[in-house]
């Protein structure tokens, strides 16, 4: 089989062997842009052939993260361990053509061959002893010994490609060595799998991280050997941290699950991983729509980018903003929810969110300020002995007596309320808003005092005040 629609495909195609990482959702975004700039199909398939450390519950944790995110697939899942008929008939098909041979080197032969060629100072690599040659005569076939099967790989000259991203890399041949393809229990690798699933998915474009490049030339000789076409490589540049160094699951956040936790839409993240290693003029916020139409491969920089924090947290306040209430109210209700929060009996949650979401970078952030609309926090030592003196008691049961007494309750009339009750008192705006805010909400810091008022309601506010 092989390529022979001119259509653009890409693919993500993640292991299982963990969370959906930053990283990867940065190369699933990318290829999902250039299929959808281009009208093409963006493929998801789950490489699962590392038994040991696949698991159902990453398969689960990959699925999940592209669902929250919102890089939704054309194509699959598909699954490598569906398709071990498919890769074995392949190895078949090389070992008749001769592009492939099997090879019985045990575990010791290997291990020495290695030494000697560090020995002699030169990089270790099988010898190819198992190679058939014209006029070479092969060892004898040992008893009892399960072959591996090698890839066999040309000689002489180089292997070269026009890198999207990284533009033209040549390595010699000589740099190579037989790839094992299959192992002795018949189970294909990692670098063959990749091969035969991309094309028999007919992918126009691999889109991937640069640390595949070293894998790319012994996959070009594969295709090639295939007679298959070979696809467009664009190696994407390592992502580090805010000290140089490459992103670790013990340093840093990196699964996408984790964001999801900390309050962050999903569309800032996108937005913000879009912006590592790709630049569309000054523009930092912008949608995953806009991202589409401006993207294009030949704009994507070589160098490693620096994950900030900072940034990030930027984006994600502009995305909140820009945010519909209801959408944010949903996210927020089930961080309140986890607090113990009932937020069902007091004002609606959206309108809450029409008031916080200026002031929020994050939507944990949203729902610690959302809380003392549901419930009155206790003020701290320090705000109470600054704001609620005696004289300040004082001032807020007189307040709450003329409040009582609104024929309307609205933030218009409580702003009025408000402003005629400082002039009658004598005293700025600070020495009545404060004790107002530390007694009623247990913070100091909320947005405009009127608003939060109206929302609570009158009921729900008078008790506050009534409270010792």
């Amino acid at each position: 089989m092989t390529a022979t629609t001119s259509a653009i495909r890409t693919r993500f195609a993640p292991s299982p062997t963990g969370l959906l990482h930053i990283g990867g959702v940065r190369t699933a975004l990318f290829s999902w842009a250039y299929a959808k700039k281009h009208a093409g199909v963006f493929v998801l398939r789950i490489e699962d052939t590392d038994l040991e450390r696949s698991t159902p519950e990453s398969v689960a944790a990959i699925m999940d993260g592209m669902h929250w995110v919102g890089l939704d697939y054309d194509e699959g899942p598909f699954y490598q361990m569906q398709r071990m008929e498919r890769y074995k008939a392949v190895i078949a098909q090389m070992l008749a053509s001769g592009h492939a041979y099997h090879c019985y080197c045990s575990r010791e032969e290997l291990d020495a061959m290695r030494a000697e060629a560090e020995a002699r100072g030169e990089k270790p690599r099988y010898d190819r002893r198992w190679r058939p040659e014209d006029g070479k005569t092969l060892p004898e076939i040992p008893a009892g010994v399960s072959p591996v099967v090698r890839f066999r790989t040309p000689i002489d000259g180089v292997v070269a490609w026009d890198d999207a991203v990284k533009g033209r890399i040549e390595i010699g041949n000589t740099e190579l060595d037989d790839l094992i393809i299959a192992r002795p229990d018949g189970t294909p690798t990692y670098n063959f799998c990749v091969v035969v699933d991309d094309w028999d998915m007919q992918i126009s474009h691999v889109i991937r991280g640069d640390d595949h490049v070293n894998n790319t030339p012994r996959q070009i000789h594969m295709y090639q050997a295939l007679g298959a076409t070979v696809p467009v490589f664009a190696h994407l540049p390592m992502i580090f941290n805010d000290q140089g160094q490459k992103m670790s699951k013990r340093r840093d956040a990196v699964s996408v699950v984790d964001y999801d936790k900390m309050g962050f839409l999903p569309e800032a993240l996108l937005n913000y991983l879009a912006r590592l290693g790709w630049a569309h003029g000054d523009d930092e916020f912008f949608t995953m729509d806009q991202f589409v139409e401006w993207f294009d491969l030949a704009n994507v920089s070589p160098s490693p980018s620096r994950f900030d924090r900072d940034k990030l947290l930027w984006l994600n306040a502009q995305h909140i903003k820009a945010a519909e209430p209801q959408r944010l109210a949903e996210r927020v209700g089930a961080f309140l929810a986890d607090k113990g929060v009932d937020f069902t009996s007091g004002p609606a949650l959206a309108e809450v969110c029409v008031l916080l979401k200026d002031r929020s970078q994050t939507l944990v952030e949203m729902a610690d300020q959302a809380e003392y609309f549901y419930r009155p926090l206790v003020p701290t030592v320090e705000v109470a002995e600054k704001h609620l003196t005696p004289d300040d008691e004082a001032r807020l049961g007189l307040f709450a007596e003329g409040v009582a007494r609104l024929d309307t309750w609205d933030q218009a009339s409580l702003s009025q309320f408000i402003k005629d009750f400082v002039k009658q008192q004598g005293v700025k705006m600070p020495q009545v808003g404060m004790p107002l805010r530390a007694k009623v909400f247990g913070t100091t810091s909320t947005p405009s005092v009127d608003a939060v008022l109206a929302l609570i309601g009158r009921e729900e506010v008078l008790r506050r005040l009534a409270s010792s």
